[in-house]
């Protein structure tokens, strides 16, 4: 089991790397996304990553809209994505994740899930020709039930789980129906806590997830890989105490 954090993307992502490898993580889970993070050196980010032994996983702007329903659309946003696909990639990432897309015009609604169906399989095709896995992430209705991700795993060859904890905590389906459900389907673990209303990337503790059944869940699945600490504060000196704490939790809770 790896532990890891993502770079705030309001802030530079070469002091967001050092930060990470300053605190004794293993690994960054790189955003590229505004305000300042939508590009990336490779040539300066790779020694520092190299210099404090970091990996990374990929994450991809949360508001791309992707599956919308306009061919243009589509493809500009496939082109972004394998811009990004190239940058994970170069830096030695396996994976790479995407968030539901929910840009539809309403008298289309009904078909949000088929057009995910069929915007994802060229996604997956590409991220594949760059040695990377594509894991989808669940969020809100319906992309929160178990129902939703059986179809479009089943639909989608290749594509896998990305699973979020914290939005589980309000979503339809807990992280124990998931777990239960689609365990060998994981492939990368975000955990952050909230009060069951919203995506508040809270210190774990602090919300109201069951954090001692969320881990025992996770481990009954046999899952071992990387868990992103999706904590965000404003404060550094506090934003460093609030990871911390939140890692000695899962590190106790793990063993």
């Amino acid at each position: 089991m790896k532990i890891g954090i993502m770079n705030n993307p309001s802030k530079s992502v070469y002091d967001e790397a050092a930060f990470c490898g300053k605190a004794g993580f293993d690994f960054l889970d790189l955003t590229i996304e505004g305000p300042n993070a939508t590009t990336v050196d490779i040539a300066q980010l790779r020694p520092i990553l190299d210099s404090y032994g970091l990996s990374l996983t990929g994450h991809t702007d949360p508001c791309l809209p992707y599956a919308y329903p306009i061919q243009g659309v589509r493809e500009a946003c496939l082109k972004e994505l394998e811009r990004c696909a190239g940058i994970f990639s170069a830096l030695g990432a396996k994976v790479m994740n995407i968030h539901p897309c929910y840009f539809c015009p309403p008298a289309m609604r009904k078909d949000l899930l088929s057009f995910h169906i069929e915007a994802l399989q060229p996604i997956v095709e590409m991220a594949a020709s760059y040695g990377l896995t594509m894991i989808f992430e669940n969020y809100k209705a319906p992309f929160d039930r178990v129902s939703t991700f059986k179809n479009v795993l089943t639909e989608v060859p290749g594509l896998k789980l990305h699973l979020d904890f914290g939005h589980t905590n309000f979503g339809l389906d807990n992280h124990e129906v998931f777990c239960g459900e689609l365990g060998e389907h994981i492939q990368h673990v975000h955990f952050s806590d909230n009060r069951s209303r919203s995506d508040d990337h809270m210190p774990l503790g602090v919300g109201t997830v069951n954090w001692e059944k969320a881990v025992n869940s996770l481990k009954a699945t046999g899952y071992n890989s990387t868990i992103t600490l999706e904590v965000f504060c404003n404060d550094p000196n506090m934003q460093h105490k609030y990871l911390d704490l939140s890692r000695e939790l899962i590190q106790e809770l793990w063993e």
